[in-house]
């Protein structure tokens, strides 16, 4: 293709004239540094780009030639544990190649196309294939079994598979179609910002299992649902996205550190290899797939890194896996949309935010889903989609966090007033909500117990009240309020520090088993009832407080999932003390 030349610079952004034959978002190689880039307007002859490397020294006249492909990505066995940045270079080869400061110009491809990996058909010479029809496995790892698709776009019958060691270059399987035979290897690729197809998308009806305690109970996230998590700064929406992606019951999980600080994802990549997944005793990085674009990288790359990352999470989900991508966070991404239209002259929108804000955040929380998937009559699979969003001083009503509340169904609000209390995860049990709650009664219902859509319901109730009854308290004093007020004030006490305050660092604490939660609840409420008849026969309020069981109840969340039966005894022991409180021989 005919060479452009460059004629503007303007930080990550330049303007290279003769490139007519271009189109929208094909990648271009940039001056005798091969710097990549990517078409991001086009005006006659003339294409503004965006690279994704520093530009310094970059002039007038240098050529900029353009590849006449999108931005792909490459989807083959080896992307499991694989640490990349915005647009998919593998760090850890590149630190071995370059140091610790990547040069200008490097390029490896993202997996390692000379390993070998052991190929095992599923399928016979003669069958009928379509696009995403799975032909045969690869053991990626101990967890993860890495199926090999027929790409979309090739339908036929199978004339030749083989069986053994390959690379992701090599044939593994050749397929004869109307317009000829078609070799098919492992490796495929696919543009980032167009989503990959699928047979239907399905209504979301089981919860993401995430073992934290204010999410599982009251705001309830569904396999292929998305949630934003706004916060101030300090407020710990990385510390619950690490949470997240360490606890989550989803079978494979891509975590995009999107303009954060480079220190925080140095935590992530010291943390990760050193986790333990709690369902399999494996390292979580088995089942991981990092991509690290920090705030001192190219600000371009960062808006390039959320649809890598997306679309990785559909190649496994094509797969029939259970996905969640958590993007850390949104608000950078948007920032640098926002740095690139302004050097692009657009007319800005809101804040300077560029007015097509809202329809990109809509493009990259829509590829999330529950879906029936391709080649499969019966195989599903499902990406969460959970995004950080950072408004400046926690202003909700800015532009990000205003378009991204309008697309997700899940809003939990971190409050820096319970993070300066210490109170982590610091989400605000009245601000925030989930449009899944309802939806996901029956599940709870049939696989955890009949008991928890009331006792989730007893603890909002009880938690709205407190936030009623604390206008009066500020006012008046705690000791104006009638017994039965005290104890809602009490029990809401217990709600909020022995059951919604979590301590992510305890070996106990940091996950708690949707069974353990039910337990927890009963507790507390159990507790909150009988003392409501005991007031009813006339016993101090204060006495009741004194009971020492209620120290037994906030230890409770340090009782280890293997130990029940512990439950059951502080349980009895709830209605002893009660009864000889009451002391009227009825036992509780």
């Amino acid at each position: 293709m005919k060479n452009g030349k460059i004629v503007k610079v303007s930080g990550p952004l330049i303007v290279a004239e003769g490139m007519g034959e271009s189109k929208m978002y094909d990648v271009v190689k940039v001056s005798d540094k091969q710097l990549i880039g990517e078409i991001i307007e086009l005006r006659g002859d003339r294409a503004s780009i965006q690279v994704y490397e520093e530009t310094s020294g970059l002039g007038p006249d240098e050529d900029v030639v353009s590849t006449g492909e999108p931005l792909s990505v490459e989807l083959a066995p080896g992307l499991i544990e694989g640490i990349y940045d915005g647009i998919q270079r593998p760090l850890a080869k590149l630190k071995e190649m370059a140091g610790d400061r990547i040069e200008r110009g490097v390029y490896l491809p993202a997996v390692d196309h000379d390993k070998q990996w052991e190929f095992v058909p599923c399928v016979e010479t003669g069958a009928s294939v379509t696009g995403g029809c799975v032909i045969g496995t690869v053991q990626e790892n101990v967890l993860i079994t890495h199926k090999i698709m027929i790409p979309y776009g090739v339908s036929g019958v199978i004339k030749d598979i083989k069986s053994g060691l390959f690379t992701v270059d090599d044939t593994v399987a050749v397929v004869k179609t109307e317009s000829g035979d078609k070799n098919i290897t492992m490796l495929q690729k696919w543009p980032v910002r167009k989503g990959r197809p699928y047979k239907e998308k399905m209504s979301p009806l089981t919860p993401l299992v995430t073992g934290q305690r204010v999410i599982d109970t009251l705001f309830p996230i569904a396999k292929g649902g998305v949630a934003a998590v706004p916060g101030p700064f300090g407020s710990g929406k990385t510390v619950v996205q690490h949470q997240l992606a360490k606890w989550a019951d989803a079978d494979i999980i891509v975590y995009v550190g999107c303009g954060e600080r480079g220190n925080e994802m140095t935590d992530v990549l010291n943390e990760f290899p050193a986790l333990i997944d709690p369902r399999s005793g494996q390292p979580l990085m088995k089942r991981t797939v990092l991509i690290a674009n920090t705030s001192d990288m190219p600000v371009a790359a960062r808006e390039a890194s959320i649809y890598t990352g997306i679309t990785i999470a559909e190649y496994f989900r094509d797969m029939g896996y259970s996905v969640a991508i958590m993007a850390d966070s949104t608000s950078r991404w948007a920032e640098a949309l926002r740095e690139m239209s302004g050097r692009l002259e657009e007319m800005p929108g809101e804040e300077g935010y560029p007015a097509y804000l809202s329809s990109r955040l809509a493009e990259f929380y829509e590829r999330a889903g529950i879906v029936k998937v391709l080649g499969d009559k019966d195989a599903t699979g499902s990406i969460t989609a959970i995004g950080a969003v950072s408004p400046p001083g926690g202003d909700l009503s800015e532009p990000v966090a205003q378009a991204t509340l309008r697309i997700v169904k899940v809003f939990w609000g971190l409050s820096a007033s319970l993070a300066y209390k210490r109170h982590f995860p610091a989400v605000d049990w009245i601000a925030s909500y989930s449009l899944y709650a309802d939806r996901l009664g029956d599940w709870y219902t049939d696989n955890v117990g009949e008991e928890w859509v009331s006792l989730r319901k007893a603890c909002m109730r009880i938690l709205q009240e407190e936030a009623q009854l604390d206008e009066i308290v500020r006012l008046v004093g705690m000791d104006a309020l009638s017994p039965a007020n005290r104890l809602t004030m009490e029990t809401a006490k217990s709600i909020r520090e022995d059951y919604l305050h979590q301590n992510a660092f305890h070996e106990v604490d940091t996950y708690t088993s949707l069974s353990k939660q039910q337990y927890m609840m009963k507790l507390i409420l159990t507790f909150d009832r009988l003392a409501g008849e005991a007031l009813t026969k006339n016993v101090d309020i204060e006495d009741i407080l004194e009971l020492p069981v209620r120290e037994r109840i906030g230890r409770a969340k340090y009782i280890p999932e293997a130990e029940a039966e512990k439950f059951d005894d502080i349980l009895a022991e709830i209605k002893k003390e009660m009864s000889e409180l009451v002391g009227d021989g009825e036992e509780f």
